[in-house]
């Protein structure tokens, strides 16, 4: 099958490509010119290729020159905007570097070439992007809704559309899941991870050597990702990588504890976020005794399942087990004088409570007593 995608030369659209490739696609790749600043992407991007062929893998790549047609866009990701903001790639700040209908220009680009290639070869054709998560909540041209529009009025515009699909296989999709799927697809085709990823970068604001900033939203968003999978980025940034890796942590725990301040309640926030305690017999869940899941109430990861629920008469949700994927983390506590073991989620680092050892020695003997306030509870449905 043909597949005809935009190829940025950053992270996402690499691993895109990459994804494709390990499925045999015989694929074309778009990079666009429209003007931006950190315009060294698109030598990335060659050079990718350049890789690639030198591992006897072939693709079409050209760049398309949309410099004119951009000229009176306004956004501070062009050279004639101003500067890009630095910070968490989630905050209000980053609408400024909105590029305005700059998915709806390369997605009708990228269609009108799979139709024409679908045409010449009598074959279906996809047309890919690497759109994810993350992007939803700063790029309106990043959502399912307008992909699902976009897609519908290309195929009513269009002969020949019904051997034509979108593919956006990160949509739901963050950063981290990006990288996995890059790791699965480098192994198929016998590449070398850091040889991949150093052909690409992210930073909206690289230096004159093209070296990556390190504080932009897209710096950061890259670093805490290359950092959640146990890797160091294999670009050069300005900075030593301990040193963005640092300022990341610190804007992500900072962005993250405004948004735990607004989402939860006093009581929820001072549990999981200043190791608080609720009162005994006083929580939500201490005598649940319904069939359902307790999830993390900052992250939603799965901690507990009723079935592991027993009661120990404490006064706060007793469990003598945790769900497999929970992977809670135990850290000495040493506080009010006391030599207890905390327990935290292992995602957002949100304070759950203790576990003892004087549980039901047929589980192990350990009682992880938890917060009501650091959970959420959701009742199975009859099919569970």
């Amino acid at each position: 099958m043909y597949a005809v995608m935009a190829l940025s030369g950053g992270m996402d659209s690499t691993s895109l490509l990459l994804n494709l490739l390990s499925r045999n696609m015989t694929v074309t790749c778009l990079s666009f010119d429209y003007g931006q600043k950190h315009k060294i992407e698109l030598e990335r991007a060659t050079s990718l290729i350049e890789y690639l062929r030198s591992h006897a893998i072939n693709v079409q790549h050209h760049t398309i020159d949309l410099t004119s047609a951009t000229a009176l866009f306004t956004s501070d990701l062009l050279k004639s905007g101003d500067e890009v903001p630095k910070g968490h790639y989630e905050e209000e700040s980053m609408k400024a570097t909105v590029v305005p209908n700059r998915n709806a220009v390369f997605a009708s680009l990228l269609y009108g070439t799979a139709l024409s290639l679908s045409t010449d070869h009598g074959e279906d054709a996809v047309v890919a992007l690497g759109v994810h998560s993350g992007d939803h909540a700063i790029y309106p041209d990043c959502r399912p809704e307008f992909y699902r529009a976009i897609e519908h009025a290309f195929a009513i515009g269009n002969w020949g559309s019904e051997r034509i699909s979108f593919e956006l296989p990160y949509l739901q999709e963050d950063k981290v899941g990006i990288l996995n799927d890059a790791i699965q697809s480098i192994e198929k085709l016998g590449l070398n991870f850091d040889e991949v990823f150093r052909r690409t970068i992210t930073s909206y604001e690289p230096d004159s050597s093209g070296r990556s900033n390190g504080k932009t939203g897209s710096d950061v968003e890259r670093i805490l990702a290359f950092h959640e999978i146990g890797r160091i980025d294999p670009i050069e940034y300005v900075s030593p990588w301990n040193e963005v890796l640092e300022h990341a942590l610190s804007v992500e725990q900072q962005h993250r504890d405004e948004e735990y301040r607004e989402r939860l309640t006093p009581l929820q926030y001072h549990v999981t976020r200043q190791q608080g305690t609720e009162h005994a017999f006083t929580g939500e869940y201490w005598n649940e005794q319904r069939g359902g899941d307790y999830v993390c109430i900052c992250c939603q990861t799965l901690l507990f399942k009723s079935t592991m629920k027993f009661d120990s008469g404490c006064g706060w949700p007793s469990f003598h087990s945790e769900h497999e994927e929970a992977n809670i983390k135990r850290l000495e506590d040493r506080t009010h004088g006391m030599l207890r073991v905390e327990v935290r989620c292992e995602r957002c680092d949100a304070h759950l409570g203790h576990v003892f050892n004087d549980g039901p020695k047929q589980f192990g003997g350990e009682r992880y007593c938890i917060n009501s306030a650091s959970m959420i509870f959701s009742e199975w449905s009859d099919e569970n």
